[in-house]
């Protein structure tokens, strides 16, 4: 069994003697370290220092000295603008934060950066999350406690066991994210998160009474919460009651609402705004000292009886040595799943050993035209049992996208399954699937939904690329060809607006076999967030020669029509890579040599030596055509000044999907013209252009 839920340290403590020296310490480095910085918001760490201290000091389970030991308490500052509060906390626990690192706050390469940031480059040991954007935090939070839950009842509470902490803002609660994911944890009884909400009525722009005036318990009680209120921040005694009473609660997520006063005890700028996003100034800080008891003049001063009480080098090494203690037992017990949890926690965690050529293979001669969507989801049931901690959904749409593991169970919350229907909440889903990839041991979480719609998911897709995070994001309904939603469903700017975030892989697969190698690469090969964007249309699926697909996909770019001397190549992806196909043909009747290359992923491409990529694109050959069904912009960099494209530079229509395709002038002929002019040579091809190359999908009741 896992440690009891009541093992504390200590007895609760009161804001006297050595308590409120930690406390005022982590108050005086945030002043010292804003201040120096000339930039910084220290209201907020100096407000809720005494929250900081109990979560670090009574309440979580956590080792300074292995902050990535999987069954550790995590806590999620998402007010990531009050970053101080965790800096200091971090450092005065025993985390490798040295003071110096404090004295660098916001400074070129420090750890300390102006909001809490979780990278490869500058890594800070304790960050369990980037956190700045407001609302984000507490959805990630979710997203680990839905991890921690599936885990907990995969392998059992013995290994498994643990819970997230977290401080929330006015701001976190007003973005529309936070009622998104509160709904969701709610509904599904999250009973292991334990929030607390800095109530201190003032945000950036003055009072919250201007902007915001709900009662936030009564919404969150609404929601499902278990809801506590602590009427002053610095009441140790009820502060710890509180927080002990949402650890006891194992059926409802829990959030305290903490009356605090914003930059207190600093005499002239407590509860104001002033307090919230700039330094409070040289006089106002020697003046906060002198309240404080301290020296006026020195500064980042840790006594050393704060040192000993913050500590909890001591006690994280007992309590990572009990757990290691039963995790062995475990072990012992259970060989089968001991290999799982190797992979799974493995970094980057990995699938297990065979999903490779447990993958299916289409041929064209049986399979004709399918949906890239549709060959996802075959793909996807057979690599599920090399995935057993693969968790992930859709925003309501698992009918269309056809994202889910087939006759595996629905997380709910009487059982965590590995099918989450996350609902009408792309916001939130992004957030959470983050969440249960920085949690560990989920492999590869993914969320889906239709393409048009990542830009709802927009901060969390780009908060995976800046956090490396191991995560699949499926977008399907990939172009106008998917008909009669009409524009508003239509993406055109998506592709251009995805390749545009750095650190993320975005593929486009041609047909149903590099939709399969497409999966492989984001599950084997690709460390950091991965995009697949598939096709609502049926496309045929490819015939190939002796060009192989394995191993195309994993370059971003491969020759898949080849020619002896080619005139002019085309460049396409996806549904396009099938039209350039039957544009080489029209180009060959009329002798032009055209090569066709298919490119389902630029940054993969982009990531291969130069040798490759003169190979599929010789630079002797400058006749190139881009042909795609969306926006012009970025094809340049492969087409050149010389270059033409076949793109999509407006909005779409409602209509049959081949309709629109044509009236748009995603055709073979137009991409055939191009490549002619391209090669600076005249052919004449008929008047009245010929249908797109894929079979269309009849329209189906609701979102088909």
């Amino acid at each position: 069994m896992g440690l009891e839920t009541n093992a504390w340290s200590e007895a609760a403590p009161v804001a006297t003697g050595v308590d409120r020296l930690c406390i005022d310490t982590i108050r005086t480095l945030t002043m010292d370290a804003v201040e120096r910085a000339k930039s910084g918001h220290p209201g907020m760490p100096m407000a809720m220092a005494p929250a900081a201290y109990l979560l670090y000091t009574r309440f979580m389970r956590h080792n300074p000295r292995d902050p990535r030991w999987p069954d550790r308490d995590r806590f999620v500052l998402s007010a990531g603008h009050g970053s101080m509060l965790l800096y200091s906390a971090l450092h005065l626990s025993g985390y490798d934060l040295p003071l110096d690192e404090l004295k660098r706050f916001r400074q070129w390469g420090s750890k300390t950066p102006g909001h809490p940031e979780r990278d490869r480059v500058n890594e800070t040991p304790g960050v369990e999350t980037t956190t700045g954007p407001l609302g984000q935090g507490l959805a990630v939070a979710v997203g680990m406690a839905l991890a921690e839950r599936f885990l907990r009842e995969r392998y059992g509470e013995e290994v498994m066991d643990h819970r997230v902490f977290g401080i929330c803002s006015d701001g976190d609660l007003q973005e529309g994210l936070s009622h998104e994911t509160a709904s969701l944890a709610g509904h599904l009884g999250l009973g292991r998160v334990v929030f607390l909400y800095d109530d201190n009525a003032i945000q950036l722009d003055g009072p919250t009474s201007e902007s915001f005036s709900e009662d936030v318990p009564s919404r969150f009680r609404a929601y499902g919460w278990h809801t506590l209120s602590v009427d002053d921040a610095n009441d140790l005694e009820a502060l710890s009651t509180a927080i002990a009473a949402g650890v006891a609660e194992s059926a409802r997520p829990t959030l305290i609402a903490v009356k605090s006063i914003i930059g207190w005890p600093a005499p002239n700028r407590q509860n104001t705004s002033k307090a919230h996003g700039a330094p409070l100034g040289e006089d106002e800080v020697r003046a906060t000292k002198k309240l404080l008891g301290w020296d006026p003049d020195a500064e980042f001063v840790v006594p050393a009886e704060a040192y000993e009480r913050f500590s909890q080098v001591e006690r994280g090494a007992a309590l990572q040595a009990e757990w290691q203690d039963r995790f062995d037992a475990w072990r012992a017990e259970r060989r089968d799943l001991a290999e799982e949890w190797d992979a799974a926690w493995s970094d980057p965690a990995r699938p297990m050993p065979g999903l490779a050529d447990a993958l299916p293979g289409f041929d064209p001669s049986e399979d004709g035209a399918l949906a890239t969507r549709a060959a996802g989801a075959k793909v996807m049931e057979a690599f599920a049992p090399f995935t057993p901690t693969m968790v992930g959904g859709a925003a309501d749409l698992s009918e269309s996208t056809k994202t889910e593991f087939p006759g595996e169970a629905v997380y709910t919350r009487e059982a965590a399954g590995r099918n989450v229907k996350f609902g009408v909440r792309e916001h939130a889903m992004g957030a959470a699937v983050n969440g249960m990839a920085l949690h560990g041991g989920i492999v590869k979480p993914y969320g889906s939904t239709f393409l048009m719609f990542a830009d709802y998911m927009r901060p969390a897709i780009r908060l995976s690329a800046l956090m490396a995070l191991p995560v699949v994001w499926v977008f399907t309904h990939d172009s106008v060809g998917l008909g009669e939603d009409g524009p508003t469903h239509q993406p055109v700017e998506h592709y251009a607006a995805l390749r545009a975030i750095p650190g993320l892989t975005v593929i486009r697969p041609a047909d149903a076999n590099e939709t399969a190698d497409a999966w492989r690469v984001a599950l084997e090969d690709v460390d950091g967030p991965v995009c697949l964007l598939l096709t609502r249309q049926n496309v045929p699926v490819l015939e190939r020669g002796s060009v192989p697909v394995t191993g195309g996909v994993a370059r971003g770019g491969y020759v898949v029509g080849e020619v002896r001397e080619p005139d002019v190549i085309l460049l396409a992806t996806g549904s396009e890579v099938a039209v350039a196909l039957e544009a080489q043909v029209l180009l060959s009747a009329r002798g032009v040599d055209a090569r066709v290359v298919s490119m389902p992923s630029w940054e993969l491409f982009d990531a291969q030596d130069a040798a490759y990529r003169d190979e599929v694109l010789p630079p002797a050959i400058r006749a190139r055509v881009a042909v795609e069904a969306g926006v012009a912009q970025g094809w340049s960099r492969y087409v050149g000044d010389t270059g033409r494209t076949v793109t999509i530079d407006r909005f779409g229509a409602s209509a049959p999907g081949e309709t629109v395709l044509t009236e748009l002038g995603i055709t073979p002929e137009r991409v055939a013209r191009a490549a002619a002019q391209a090669a600076g040579r005249q052919i004449e091809l008929p008047a009245t252009e010929g249908t797109p190359a894929f079979e269309a999908t009849p329209p189906q009741a609701g979102h088909s």
